[in-house]
């Protein structure tokens, strides 16, 4: 009798570089130093309220190896956020957020509009937002921090998302308690053991992996950087 060993490779960890600079025309310097590497890039509040759709077309201009996420953190009543959630959807993003604590008819009724369009972009849950400490978390929500963020990822499973926006360290259980291919997106990632500037809970590259994430945002180590082509290679070398 034979038996087949069968080798299953998880996925590498993809890089997500945030562009929170202060001008469109430095976000898309950094952008064109970089274009030639296959990442995700994280378009947030400040760049597309000043920039908006235009930005986002022009990075679609740069290179097809760039994927963009539009990291807006939706947050209102059912059926605006399903309105708001189609809009994102027509300006051709690959992923977008919504937060977890809208609550399950929210993401539910987001998930039943998108999931209309021939090719929808991925869509995940904010579950506790990485600026946020045990205290403060608490402070708002009444509950603990770790409780809170699996329970947010549970019910954004159960609504049909595709994953979540967490920190590192509930990375492990969201999966463990929702599925394997179950998105974890983690910001706060310092890669080579940077200064954590507003963000509380913080983690390298190291940690990311053995806790099964599935894309790391790093802004700050490589935007701040004088070769930021170099400090993503030396990533992407990690992942």
């Amino acid at each position: 009798m034979v038996f087949w060993i069968v080798s299953i490779k998880r996925a590498s960890m993809k890089l997500c570089v945030a562009l929170d600079l202060d001008r469109k025309e430095e976000n898309l310097k950094i952008i064109h130093k970089i274009k030639d590497c296959d990442l995700w890039l994280k378009v947030g509040l400040r760049s597309y309220i000043r920039d908006g759709q235009d930005f986002l077309d022009e990075i679609k201009q740069i290179s097809p190896n760039l994927k963009i996420f539009l990291d807006l953190k939706l947050y209102d009543i059912p059926n605006t956020t399903a309105d708001a959630a189609m809009e994102i959807a027509n300006l051709g993003v690959d992923m977008f957020n919504i937060h977890a604590s809208a609550g399950k008819e929210a993401m539910s009724e987001v998930m039943k509009r998108i999931k209309t369009l021939s090719n929808p972009p991925k869509v995940l849950a904010v579950t506790a937002l990485t600026s946020f400490d045990e205290a403060g978390f608490r402070d708002v929500y009444n509950n603990d921090l770790n409780q809170t963020a699996i329970k947010f990822a549970k019910d954004a499973y159960l609504c049909g998302l595709d994953g979540v926006v967490s920190s590192v360290y509930e990375s492990k259980a969201i999966k463990a308690n929702t599925s394997g291919d179950f998105i974890t997106l983690t910001p706060g990632i310092r890669p080579f053991s940077e200064e954590s500037g507003d963000q509380k809970r913080v983690a390298d590259i190291a940690m990311a992996k053995e806790n099964l994430v599935d894309f790391i945002v790093v802004g700050r180590p490589i935007y701040k950087s004088d070769d930021p082509l170099g400090v993503v290679q030396r990533i992407l070398e990690k992942l």
